[in-house]
């Protein structure tokens, strides 16, 4: 109440010069850019150089650092509070006066200035970065889910941890507003005995202290990484993380999302293989900062652009799509609107889209969410014990564990791969929409011992790939066809190089050859 009444005298008194505004100052250049690229361990750890390789994508202007001087100059500016920068978007986050603010045009390196108030200004060029087969091991889980097992058998998750696949080596950041109890509670002690925790920062108040604040990142980070055999067994019990924590919990303001792409761009210099992100951003405490629907674009709003950004760099990026479904802004919120992000929606233990689980499409016509897991009733750890809860902040970060399991089985896919194979696993993916997205993976169907590249050392060709009718080969074979649950559906000769499939159904099948078995997609 004090703070309130400050602020109101405040206003009185300097009813022009006295609001404080929320703002992107974007810079021109980056002096240094020559020095840091021939010197890439200067700005990137050697992880996620290794990633980038494995990715080949080349390092480029985006992955260096801010100026310096630059930095320093807008910090010592006139009426200017310096709150965040971002390397990707060669831009800082600044509070002050207007006219404080719109001085910063006059320094020769700042480019153009975005308000967060829609009433001063609005973005005119959109800032967008355009970037030009594992074995699964040998060992086998068989874990007791305990309350956690409805959450992956919907997803027959439980298939790929009886491969082994259980997204060990995998490093996977968790952004988020906090991780209370963690520090304390026995289901996450196997994360401080295997030295599972790469790294912690608080980007709101500048430090290492994450373990309070919220439970929001404690339950997320249960559902990933839990691994207490009859309790709680997450969907990645064997991946590593690093927890970060970007919103304040004491308000809903711009400077937020600038916290977040600060984490992103902290994730991807540690070399993070996945980012999840059970935040969602469009109405802030100032209604002149609130997003409208038209901006849902994927990259109207900073934190989509920074999503959008970081998986060019190599980084599956899985969001919630948010639980407004049920309320005037009923659509998906940011950065849940960027293309290169899996957003998931939430569905029940029916597979039914839950009532608040948010939808699309974006502003621009695209299909969201991208697929759904579950997010009613979900088992995570809440206030010191294993409880149900709902909200997409569950049914993604349980997606985003089978995905370390993906990588852990490729890990030389891209981002964009990753993702195509995810919603072609889904089961929805014939038929998507704006309610679902893709469906709900079905994890069986990406069995790595089942081979899904098109060619392989044989040079055998499938196409087209999806399919309908018939398939082409490019040389004759003696084939078997079989379901995903391994049952035979029929088989011969391929004299004619065609194999007729028009007694097919929509769906995915296998091709058995003498020494290979090929995915094939009836359309």
């Amino acid at each position: 109440m004090q703070k309130f009444l400050f602020f109101v005298l405040f206003t009185i008194t300097f009813p022009i010069f006295s609001q404080t505004e929320d703002a992107w100052i974007f810079f021109t250049d980056k002096p240094q850019a020559t020095s840091f690229l021939n010197n890439p361990l200067s700005m990137l750890s050697q992880r996620a150089l290794d990633r980038r390789s494995r990715h080949n994508i080349p390092l480029d202007i985006t992955d260096v650092p801010i100026d310096n001087n630059y930095l320093n100059q807008i910090k010592s500016a006139t009426g200017i509070i310096y709150m965040a920068k971002s390397k990707w978007m060669n831009a800082v986050h600044v509070q002050g006066a207007q006219s404080n603010i719109e001085n910063l045009l006059n320094l020769s390196f700042v480019d153009h200035i975005e308000f967060a108030n829609k009433n001063l200004g609005t973005i005119t060029q959109p800032f967008i970065v355009k970037t030009p087969l594992a074995n699964a091991p040998n060992k086998r889980n068989n874990y007791d889910y305990g309350f956690g097992y409805n959450q992956i058998h919907q997803l027959n998750g439980e298939i790929m941890h009886q491969q082994g696949l259980t997204g060990q080596s995998v490093l996977l950041a968790v952004i988020d507003a906090g991780f209370s109890e963690v520090n304390t509670a026995g289901i996450f002690q196997p994360l401080f005995q295997n030295n599972k925790i790469i790294d912690v920062y608080n980007f709101v108040s500048h430090d290492n202290n994450i373990y309070q604040f919220s439970m929001h990142g404690s339950g997320v980070l249960s559902t990933i990484a839990a691994q207490s055999n009859g309790e709680l067994v997450g969907t990645a019990p064997d991946v590593k993380v690093a927890l970060y924590v970007s919103e304040d919990v004491s308000q809903e303001m711009p400077i937020e999302e600038s916290y977040w792409a600060e984490a992103a761009e902290r994730a991807d210099s540690l070399g993070v293989d996945i980012i999840n992100t059970s935040l969602g951003y469009q109405t802030y405490d100032r209604s002149d900062y609130s997003y409208t629907m038209a901006d849902l674009d994927g990259h109207t709003s900073f934190i989509s652009r920074a999503a959008n950004i970081a998986a060019t760099r190599g980084i599956v990026v899985v969001v919630s799509a948010g639980n407004s479904g049920g309320t005037s802004w009923f659509k998906i919120g940011m950065p849940g609107d960027a293309q290169n992000v899996i957003t998931v929606g939430a569905v029940d233990n029916n597979g039914v889209k839950t009532d608040f689980s948010s939808i699309g499409p974006t502003a621009d016509g695209r299909i969201k969410p991208d697929v759904m897991a579950l997010g009613s009733n979900v088992s995570a750890y809440w206030f010191g014990s294993i409880q149900g809860v709902n909200g997409t902040s569950f049914s993604a970060p349980i997606t985003a564990g089978m995905i370390a399991c993906m990588i852990q089985a490729y890990p030389d896919k891209k981002p964009d791969e990753i993702k195509q194979d995810l919603i072609s696993i889904s089961d929805r993916f014939f038929n998507p929409d704006n309610q679902y997205g893709y469906g709900i993976p079905n994890f069986s169907l990406y069995d790595v011992s089942r081979i899904d590249k098109l060619a392989g050392n044989d040079n055998l060709l499938i196409y087209p790939i999806p399919a309908s009718g018939y398939i082409k080969i490019n040389k004759d074979i003696i084939y078997q066809i079989f379901t995903p649950e391994g049952k035979y559906i029929s088989g011969g000769q391929s004299a004619q190089k065609n194999i007729d499939i028009s007694y097919l159904s929509a769906g995915i099948y296998y091709l058995s050859t003498s020494d290979k078995i090929y995915k094939i997609i009836v359309k």
